[in-house]
């Protein structure tokens, strides 16, 4: 979020369309409420700006559409840092989950398709969603059935640490289906 500030007649005016602050607020009548939060009243404009300036703060219009508005005094500059920083915080306590994929054919071999499996399992185990894909080339379309096969028994081997999420369906020449890890509680429940 990028603000541009700039300096006028001693007050502060932005391009940010977020907060009117200072003298981009236009009403007539503002109801103030102090730095501690206790409303004042309600003051003429010129008079909050007054009082803001006398305090060494900002006056900030936070409900427009109240009747008459509302405007806080506060520090616009520290205000808008404590909310870029909690928003930075909320961003890092977020969980990003990564979605890994296997792919393979309908003629794959027995033993290929479980080291496949064996990486999709460890996938599983950190904590990724697994795209399954099954490729059809040439004339193996004509055999959709073999990657139904196939897909069934991905999903038979992969119960004890996977849910299914989305089901195996047709995206141009592939089957697709996303596997998601098993909760602790679902897999606590299985055995």
């Amino acid at each position: 979020m990028l603000c541009f500030v700039a300096l006028w007649r001693g007050g502060i005016i932005s391009s940010n369309r977020e907060h009117r602050i200072n003298r981009d607020i236009r009403v007539r009548e503002v109801r103030l409420v102090d730095e501690q939060g206790k409303q004042m009243g309600i003051y003429p404009t010129r008079e909050a700006l007054r009082v803001a300036e006398e305090r060494g703060l900002d006056l900030v219009e936070i409900a427009p559409q109240a009747n008459p508005p509302v405007c806080r005094l506060l520090d616009y500059g520290k205000y808008m840092y404590d909310l870029q920083r909690r928003e930075r915080e909320a961003r890092k306590a977020q969980k990003q989950i990564d979605v890994k994929e296997i792919q393979i054919r309908p003629k794959t071999a027995d033993h290929d398709i479980e080291v496949k499996l064996n990486r999709a399992r460890k996938f599983l185990a950190e904590g990724a969603k697994v795209r399954v894909r099954v490729r059809f080339r040439g004339r193996e379309h004509t055999h959709p059935e073999l990657g139904d096969e196939l897909m069934q028994h991905v999903m038979a081997e992969m119960n004890d640490v996977a849910v299914v999420e989305s089901h195996p369906k047709m995206e141009g020449s592939a089957l697709i289906m996303l596997l998601s890890p098993m909760k602790k509680t679902e897999s606590a429940k299985a055995e």
